[in-house]
């Protein structure tokens, strides 16, 4: 699947960061100009140098191989955002080669020679990626894109290696439509397939470059594949019409052309791998006998190898399928961990991908398929961190209202805390989302420093437990998830370890609103909560996203232009629940996001405010759904302590 403080204070100024000492040498840090804050108390320098070592954690990412050699583009971050960097040889010196104060989101090279690389970024975290050249000979960087509001990526290249197939919104901002460009002359591109909806996407090229496969994403259960005819733009329907909603994505050709493989549900509760004969249509599984979801995978450059990956119950397996004979066997050499972004090298012996666990931030790793030789690319700072001191993730599993088993992670607090222990549930976004046993990086703090035990939970709507678990949240069911939070509390209150009277909710995006619902619902049981980007209002959040993923998340929540479903979803927004609010609240939003507008955050906290609820406000005018900038997410970190610190644990 083609898934593409030393503390001098000078260093603590720019953005987000500002030092202020007083005449008695007491220092604090105040906010920078590009952060509006309301209600934090200010940040004292003792802190920051207490919370130095988890600040400081790095991590790589695998980008690609070089066609030729065997080296890599990767990333990393040095500064105060992820740029590009370019490593020659396993435990190599990372060369940085983008130095831009926006993150670097990936690269891929030109398939032939490696002459050129693309790549993609946003300004100040709105999403609206525009895809840029990179020259290796002389480091010129080319716009390619209209660097406009538009959306850029999904860049595919020909079998041939001179041109690139990429989906955009630039002719209306809403409708994913697909492109062909030469990326040495991008102003002849051409518009080859027009649209309607935000969920298209190409997977592929056939061999012959005279077609492609495009998907067209519905939702996160159902999809379609349609095959492509690049002179004329006629599209003909790949994927079965059924009668159940079924995914059908990540479609790649077979070497010869004549056969497809992807990744389906049809008939079954987890994605698999199978084959698609194009004459006859006819769908051959291949790992059904897996009871989980195929998450990922890549086909080797001769067709006859493809390794896929699984997610089984948040763990990472890798296996290797012999696409002549079907079979295939688990890669043990990996350790237990997480697995992303891996890509055969043109030597078609060899992958690249990233690997972590809760004790390894995440580092790159290569695996020869032939002499089963796994070797590591990065080693990455811990920022002062001990791997070996670090916990690792317990799965927990807990009945709900109805009888559903729900599962998350479990990370106790350092040994050296006694007690029952205060607990922090962090709720994942989505909601087709999922918790995974990862590293913890800053987190560990809460750990390691504070005593706070952290639950991971994987509510009802969750991707990873098979798509029947994800509809369980759907239109009416939706605060359904929520009272699997309110299991969870009854779950942590018969742990002889934890203490029930002291829980946090924080979460991010959709795991912002089930901070603020949980909040709305179980306020009494609850000592404070973080709303991250999270949605207030489900009526004016899908009025007010961006319209490229309106009709998506419509099919998630529901359409608020049907009275009945609009008059639900009022019902159950926590903004207009907010008189059940009783907790202090502190809200985090960034101002450029295109997914949850700020106005979800800046209503909540007014009505908040006027309720005469303990509010704490932060936004970073240079951020999007999240914040990606270390000086901003470090802010953030501070006063999440301090925030902890004071209506968690009562300091």
């Amino acid at each position: 699947m083609k898934k593409y403080l030393f503390y001098a204070f000078f260093l603590l100024s720019g953005p987000g960061l500002v030092a202020q000492t007083s005449p008695d040498a007491v220092s604090s840090l105040k906010a920078g100009d590009n952060l509006i804050v309301d209600g934090l108390p200010d940040i004292p320098i003792a802190l920051v140098k207490e919370v130095n070592k988890y600040t400081n954690v790095r991590s790589a990412g695998f980008a690609d191989w070089h066609p030729k050699k065997r080296e890599m583009l990767m990333s990393t971050r040095f500064g105060n955002t992820g740029q590009l960097h370019y490593l020659k040889m396993p435990m190599g010196a990372r060369t940085q080669i983008t130095f831009f104060d926006e993150p670097v989101g990936g690269g891929t090279f030109e398939p032939k020679e490696g002459k050129y690389f693309i790549f993609s970024r946003d300004a100040g975290g709105n999403e609206f990626g525009q895809l840029y050249r990179y020259d290796i000979a002389d480091g010129n960087i080319t716009l390619l894109t209209d660097g406009g509001r538009s959306q850029n990526g999904g860049i595919n290249w020909s079998t041939k290696g001179d041109k690139i197939l990429y989906s955009s919104t630039k002719r209306n901002g809403a409708d994913r439509d697909i492109y062909l460009m030469d990326p040495l002359q991008p102003a002849g591109e051409k518009l080859v397939l027009q649209v309607s909806g935000g969920g298209w996407g190409v997977n592929d090229w056939s061999p012959d470059d005279k077609s492609f496969i495009v998907g067209e994403g519905i939702s996160v259960t159902e999809s379609r594949l349609w095959l492509v005819d690049l002179a004329s733009g006629v599209k003909k329907r790949l994927s079965p019409e059924t009668k159940e909603q079924a995914v059908f994505e990540g479609a790649v050709f077979s070497n010869d052309g004549k056969s497809i493989f992807l990744s389906t549900d049809l008939d079954h509760e987890f994605q698999y791998l199978a084959s698609m004969d194009l004459a006859t249509g006819k769908i051959t599984p291949l790992t059904k006998g897996i009871p989980w979801d195929v998450s990922s995978y890549d086909l080797s450059p001769d067709g006859t190898k493809m390794v896929f990956s699984t997610n089984e119950a948040g763990i990472s397996k890798l296996y290797l399928l012999n696409t002549i004979t079907g079979k295939y066997e688990g890669i043990r050499e990996i350790p237990e961990g997480l697995i992303g972004g891996f890509k055969w090298h043109e030597n078609g012996s060899e992958l690249a991908f990233s690997w972590s666990n809760a004790t390894s931030s995440s580092d790159i790793y290569s695996y020869n398929v032939n002499t089963r030789k796994l070797e590591r690319w990065t080693e990455s700072e811990l920022g002062g961190l001990v791997s070996s001191q670090l916990g690792n993730a317990q799965l927990i599993k807990w009945k709900s209202f109805d009888g559903q088993e729900i599962s998350g992670f479990y990370y106790k607090p350092s040994a050296k805390f006694s007690g029952k222990r205060p607990v922090i549930i962090v709720i994942h976004g989505g909601p087709e989302g999922q918790s995974f046993p990862g590293f913890q990086g800053r987190n560990n703090y809460f750990l390691n420093e504070l005593g706070v035990a952290l639950v991971y939970p994987n509510v009802r709507g969750s991707t990873g437990y098979g798509k029947s678990f994800v509809k369980m949240d759907n239109g009416y069911l939706r605060e359904n998830s929520v009272k699997d939070i309110g299991a969870l509390l009854d779950w942590i209150a018969q742990q002889p370890d934890l203490d029930a009277s002291k829980v946090m909710t924080m979460g991010g995006s959709y795991g912002g609103y089930m901070a603020l619902a949980c909040a709305v619902f179980y306020s009494d049981r609850l000592k404070c909560s973080n709303d991250i980007v999270g949605i207030s209002s489900f009526t004016t959040f899908l009025k007010n996203t961006e319209s490229y993923r309106r009709d998506l998340r419509r099919v998630e929540y529901g359409d608020e232009q049907d009275p009945k479903m609009f008059a639900f979803l009022e019902k159950i927004s926590p903004l207009n629940n907010v008189d059940k609010i009783k907790i202090p609240m502190f809200i985090v939003q960034g101002g450029n996001d295109p997914r949850v507008p700020r106005t979800e955050a800046t209503q909540m906290a007014a009505a908040l405010k006027k309720n005469n609820v303990p509010v704490w406000y932060l936004e970073a005018k240079d951020e999007g759904h999240g914040f990606r900038k270390k000086t901003n997410s470090d802010f953030q970190f501070y006063s999440t302590i301090l925030f902890v610190k004071k209506y968690l644990l009562g300091e």
